[in-house]
C-alpha cells in the first residue's frame, strides 16, 4: 500500500470541533483561594454523601482538601482517608499551603501516612505492611491518610467496617467503582452507605465506565448530593485555550506508514501505541517505538539527565532536535522509572521545552499532568470510553501560548472482504461511540420544558427576549445551559427521575451509544432501520434496564430527555458542519454550538414526535461518509444489512407495548397496511409478538 494513500481520509475532518470564549473565569480564585468548581463543591461541604463530577484539571484534588479540612475541624469527623486508583495519583494530594491563598488552614500529610510513597506493589501478599499502617493510622491522633484503592480494599477486609466509623472516605477516580457484586470496592462502599456511619466524597472526571456497568446502584446513588462542573464551564473559562478538535481517522496497511500524516512534531504530543492484542498492533511494541522515532528524524542519542531520546528533525521541518520520552520500553524498570521521574520533575512543570513527544502504551493516561500537551494521538480503538475521556483530558489543560488542542484516534479501516470484518466494524463503532459521547460531554447542558413554559431564571433569550407561543432558546453562558422548549415533552414525576434528567442524561446516552446494535443499525443499515426503532425501542429498553424501579411515566420522561439531548446536539453540529464553522460564532465568543442549536430549533418548531423521527446518528454518518473510503463504506453497509434478522423477541415485545400506547392515544391498534412506516412497524411487531406467544403456549402444552 502506497504510504501517500494513508490515512484514507481525503482531508482531516474533526468529528467534534469546539471554540471557547477563554474568559479566564475557571482559573479565577475567590478570597479563600477557591476556583469556581471548588467554591461550588465547598458550598455542599455539610453533606454526608457528596459526588463531584468535574473534568480533568478542574481542581478536584484541592476541592477535596477544602471540604476534608472543614469536616475535620468543624464537623466533628475524626480522620480523612483519601483513596486513589494508583500510587502515581497520590501526588495530587501532597502538602498544599492553602493559607497562602486565603484559606484558614493548610493541607499537611505526614510522610508516614502517604502510603502511595511506600515502596512495594499493592497486592495482598506483599501489601500487609500497608494494611498494618492503615490500622496504626486509625488508632492514632493524626488526621489524613492517602492510600490506593487496593490497599483500602485489603484494609476494610482486614479491619472491618466499624474501624472506619466517624471518618471521611474520599474516593478519587470514582468510575473505577461499580455496582456489580464482583466489584469489591463497590461492594464495600455499598456496605458503608448501609451502615451510615461514615462520610463519603466521590470524585470523577467521567462518571461512567467503559464496560457500561452502573457505578452506583440507584438506591445508593439517591443518597448522594451531586456537584456538577461541566466541560463547557471548564473550557469556556480557560485563559489561553480557545479550541479543541476530536477526530477519528482511518488508514489502510500498517499504521506506521500512516502515522506521520497525523503526527506533527511541532505539536507537544502524547502518542499511545496500540495494545499488543489489537488489530492495529504490529506485535512488537519496541520495534514500533523505534520506527516512530525513525519516522520523525535522525536519532542523536539519549539525554543522560532525563533518559529522553534526542531526534533531529529533517531540514524542511526546521532541522532542530526534539526530545522524545519512551514509556513503552519496560525491559529495564530502573531506566523507565528514570524517564518517568524526569517527566514528573516539579522544577520542570512550567518548562514548555522540557519534552516534545511522549510515546506510551498503558501509561500517561489517568492523572498524568503535562499541561503543555497539544495533541493526544491514540492508535487503535480503546474498548473503554472512560479511557478515551481520560486520554483526551491529557490535552485539555490550560497553558500559556496554548490556543489549540486536539485528540486523534487513528484506526484501521474495516476491510469487508476479510473474515474479521465483524471485529473491524466493532472497532470502528467503538471509536465513533467515543466521539459521540465526547460531543455530549463537551456540549452545554439542556434544560428541557414543554412548550410555553415561560421564562426560566438565568437564561438569555436573545435580542427579542422570550416570545409567548414562539420558538425560544435560552442560554445561560455562565453555567453552560440551554433552555429548549419541546411540544409534547413528558416531564419527570419523581425526585429520582428529575435528578436523572437534570444530572445524568450523559450516563443514559453513554449506555445508548455503547449499544452495538443501535449504533450499527443507525450508521450502517439506515435504509432498513426506522429512527423510532432506535429512539423509542432501543433507548426505551436501555432506560428500563437502568432504572427498573421507576414508573413507566418517569422512564418515558427520561427516554425523551435523553433522545432530545443527543439529537439536538447532533443536529446542531450538522448545522455547523454544513455551513462555515468560523462564521457560525454567534458574536459573543461562546461555543459555536449555541449558534447551531438556535439554527436547528428555529428551523422547525420542536416536537417530541419530530425528534423521535430523526436518526440520532445522522450527523455521525455524514462525518463517516467523508472519512471512510466510499467502496469500503458500501461493503460494510452491505455486510451489516445482510445479517439483519426478523424481529427478535425483545423488540417484538417492545413494539407491542408501543402499539398499546398508540391505541390509548388513537383509539385503535396500528394498521399493518398504513402508509406511515412506523405505524406499520408497530403492527408488524404486534403480529411477531403474537407468534412468539403462540409458540411459547404450544411448547408449554407439549
Amino acid at each position: 500500500m502506497n504510504t501517500v494513500e494513508n490515512p484514507t481520509n481525503k482531508r482531516t475532518i474533526p468529528a467534534v470541533s469546539i471554540a471557547t470564549a477563554h474568559t479566564g473565569a475557571s482559573s479565577n480564585a475567590n478570597a479563600l483561594g477557591m476556583r469556581p468548581m471548588q467554591e461550588r463543591a465547598y458550598a455542599k461541604r455539610g453533606e454526608q454523601y457528596l459526588l463531584i463530577k468535574s473534568p480533568p484539571a478542574s481542581g478536584k484534588s484541592r476541592a477535596l482538601m477544602f471540604i476534608a479540612l472543614d469536616k475535620l475541624h468543624n464537623q466533628g469527623l475524626k480522620q480523612a482517608i483519601i483513596v486513589v486508583p494508583e500510587r502515581s495519583i497520590g501526588g495530587s494530594f501532597a502538602d498544599e499551603p492553602l493559607k497562602d491563598f486565603g484559606f484558614w488552614a493548610d493541607w499537611v500529610v505526614k510522610p508516614q501516612w502517604n502510603l502511595c510513597n511506600v515502596p512495594g506493589v499493592d497486592e495482598l501478599r506483599v501489601a500487609k505492611s500497608k494494611v498494618k499502617a492503615v490500622g496504626q493510622f486509625l488508632a492514632s491522633d493524626d488526621q489524613i491518610l492517602i492510600c490506593t484503592h487496593a490497599t483500602f480494599r485489603f484494609a476494610v477486609d482486614d479491619l472491618g467496617l466499624a474501624a472506619f466509623d466517624n471518618r471521611l472516605l474520599a474516593i478519587d477516580e470514582f468510575h473505577h467503582v461499580s455496582s456489580n457484586p464482583d466489584n469489591r470496592l463497590g461492594n464495600q462502599l455499598g456496605q458503608f452507605i448501609e451502615n451510615d456511619k461514615t462520610h463519603i466524597i466521590a470524585m470523577t472526571g467521567s462518571y461512567f465506565r467503559g464496560d457500561a456497568e452502573a457505578v452506583l446502584g440507584p438506591q445508593d446513588e439517591a443518597r448522594f448530593e451531586t456537584v456538577t462542573y461541566t466541560y463547557y464551564e471548564q473550557l469556556n473559562g480557560y485563559q489561553y485555550l480557545k479550541s479543541l478538535d476530536i477526530g477519528y481517522f482511518f488508514y489502510t496497511g500498517r499504521y506506521l506508514d500512516a502515522i506521520m500524516k497525523v503526527l506533527d512534531p511541532a505539536l507537544k504530543t502524547i502518542v499511545h501505541i496500540p495494545n499488543v492484542n489489537s488489530r492495529e498492533s504490529l506485535k512488537d511494541k519496541h520495534k514500533e517505538v523505534e520506527e516512530i522515532m525513525d519516522s520523525l528524524g535522525d536519532w542523536q542519542g539519549v539525554d543522560p539527565a532525563t533518559g529522553f531520546h534526542l531526534i533531529k528533525l529533517p531540514a524542511e521541518q526546521g532541522g532542530h532536535v526534539i526530545k522524545v520520552a519512551d514509556l513503552v520500553d519496560d525491559g529495564d524498570a530502573a531506566k523507565r522509572s528514570y524517564v518517568l521521574n524526569a517527566l514528573k520533575d516539579p522544577t520542570q512543570r512550567q518548562n514548555r521545552d522540557h519534552v516534545d513527544i511522549i510515546i506510551a502504551l498503558g501509561m500517561a493516561k489517568e492523572g498524568f499532568d503535562w499541561i503543555w500537551c497539544e495533541h493526544a494521538l491514540t492508535i487503535g480503538y480503546r474498548s473503554s470510553l472512560t479511557e478515551i475521556v481520560q486520554i483526551i483530558g491529557r490535552a485539555t489543560r490550560d497553558a500559556p501560548g496554548k490556543e489549540k488542542t486536539r485528540f486523534t484516534n487513528l484506526i484501521a479501516e474495516p476491510d469487508a472482504s476479510e473474515a474479521a470484518v465483524t471485529e473491524a466494524i466493532n472497532d470502528t463503532l467503538k471509536a465513533i461511540a467515543a466521539s459521540l459521547l465526547m460531543e455530549q460531554v463537551l456540549a452545554p447542558r439542556f434544560e428541557f420544558t414543554p412548550k410555553n413554559a415561560g421564562v426560566q431564571n438565568g437564561f438569555d433569550y436573545g435580542p427579542n427576549g422570550y416570545i409567548d407561543g414562539g420558538t425560544n432558546v435560552g442560554v445561560n453562558e455562565t453555567t453552560g445551559q440551554y433552555h429548549v422548549e419541546i411540544n409534547g415533552l413528558a416531564m419527570p414525576q419523581s425526585a429520582q427521575a428529575n435528578r436523572v434528567c437534570q444530572e445524568d442524561l450523559n450516563e443514559v446516552i453513554t449506555a445508548f451509544v455503547q449499544d452495538k446494535s443501535a449504533l450499527e443499525r443507525g450508521l450502517f443499515d439506515r435504509e432498513n432501520t426506522l429512527p423510532e426503532e432506535l429512539t423509542q425501542l432501543r433507548m426505551g429498553k436501555i432506560v428500563r434496564d437502568l432504572y427498573p424501579e421507576l414508573s413507566n411515566t418517569d422512564q418515558e420522561a427520561i427516554r425523551q430527555h435523553a433522545i432530545a439531548a443527543l439529537t439536538i446536539t447532533q443536529q446542531a453540529k450538522q448545522q455547523l458542519t454544513d455551513g462555515n464553522q468560523a462564521a457560525a460564532e454567534d458574536g459573543r465568543g461562546s461555543l459555536a454550538l449555541i449558534h447551531g442549536v438556535r439554527k436547528f430549533v428555529n428551523v422547525r418548531d420542536l416536537d417530541i414526535d419530530l425528534i423521535d423521527r430523526i436518526n440520532p446518528f445522522e450527523a455521525a454518518y455524514a462525518i463517516l461518509a467523508k472519512a471512510m473510503d466510499e467502496k469500503t463504506l458500501r461493503q460494510v453497509q452491505a455486510s451489516v444489512a445482510a445479517k439483519r434478522v426478523s424481529i427478535p423477541y425483545d423488540e417484538a415485545r417492545e413494539l407491542a407495548q408501543r402499539a398499546l400506547q398508540f391505541k390509548q392515544e388513537r383509539g385503535r391498534l396500528p394498521d399493518i397496511n398504513s402508509p406511515d412506516v412506523w405505524e406499520k412497524r408497530m403492527a408488524e411487531g404486534v403480529a411477531a409478538f403474537a407468534r412468539y406467544r403462540s409458540q411459547q403456549k404450544s411448547a408449554e402444552e407439549h
